[in-house]
């Protein structure tokens, strides 16, 4: 398993952001390896998000940014925000 952390500064309406994020959120949901997503907003600053997805693996993930639908979800996200993306492997998990 891999988790993307994708952290979004927006600079445009937060309203947009969030619908085309949701969108994007469609998109993902229906591809192969696509496991669970989470958009977080921070709790001092409204225009500043993050995304911690879980992907099976990498191949999965990376084909799914491939995937000719995804470039204007791209889009769409980039002329409302700025990011920081990242993948990460998971090393410990604890739970109450």
């Amino acid at each position: 398993m891999i988790t993307f952390i994708n952290r979004f500064t927006v600079t445009g309406p937060t309203e947009q952001f969030e619908q085309a994020f949701d969108e994007t959120s469609g998109f993902f949901t229906a591809q192969p390896g696509f496991i669970r997503h989470r958009l977080m907003r921070h709790t001092d600053d409204p225009r500043v998000y993050a995304n911690l997805a879980e992907w099976q693996d990498e191949e999965s993930f990376r084909k799914a940014l491939r995937h000719p639908e995804f470039a204007a979800h791209r889009a769409a996200l980039k002329a409302l925000s700025t990011s920081d993306p990242h993948l990460y492997t998971p090393l410990y998990e604890r739970s109450a």
